[in-house]
């Protein structure tokens, strides 16, 4: 197994920094947005740029957690089953502007499987995506991020590891993996 860096402590922060203020340009004082960190990973990466923004905005922005297992047109084609994460959604989204927040984009599907579920909490005026690492070539969908932390060229025999600081790793760091075959 090979592993190359990709993104070291300091430049995931500077790269979470340019979202918020792609955000902040965007959205301005985010009246009537809400943010939606996608489980289990994208939500590590949703509550940062949350704090970062209530930082930037000095107020208290609206942050849920979305989990899409059981919305995933693979979750019944799989040997093991996949756990299924806690939603929590303390807010409806009827008419509000969405941003979905996710570490790595891969094939799309869980960003379908996302807005699939999203449609329980209400229909949203808008729906964004941010995605921190954008794996392109992989796309099985015609899915696209509205904000990207880092474009990254893989194959499928690729994976991208996100560690966090949250989750025990010893830094912040993001890694291109490739298995040998």
């Amino acid at each position: 197994m090979e592993k190359r860096l990709i993104l070291d402590t300091d430049l995931l922060q500077i790269t979470i920094n340019r979202l918020v203020e792609e955000l902040i340009e965007n959205h301005k004082d985010f009246q009537d947005t809400v943010l939606i960190g996608l489980q289990p990973r994208g939500v590590f990466l949703a509550q940062r740029i949350q704090k970062r923004l209530n930082q930037r905005l000095n107020k208290e922005l609206p942050l849920g957690l979305l989990d899409t297992t059981f919305y995933r047109d693979d979750f019944r084609r799989r040997d093991i089953p996949i756990k299924a994460n806690a939603t929590d959604i303390p807010f409806l989204i009827e008419d509000k502007k969405v941003i979905l927040i996710d570490d790595v984009l891969f094939t799309g599907r869980t960003v379908r499987a996302a807005l699939d579920a999203m449609i329980a909490f209400g229909r949203p005026r808008l729906v964004e995506l941010l995605a921190f690492i954008d794996r392109k070539y992989t796309r099985d969908l015609p899915i696209q991020p509205d904000y990207v932390g880092q474009r990254v060229n893989t194959i499928k025999t690729q994976r991208v590891l996100v560690e966090w600081t949250d989750q025990g790793a010893e830094n912040d760091k993001i890694w291109l993996v490739t298995k040998e075959e």
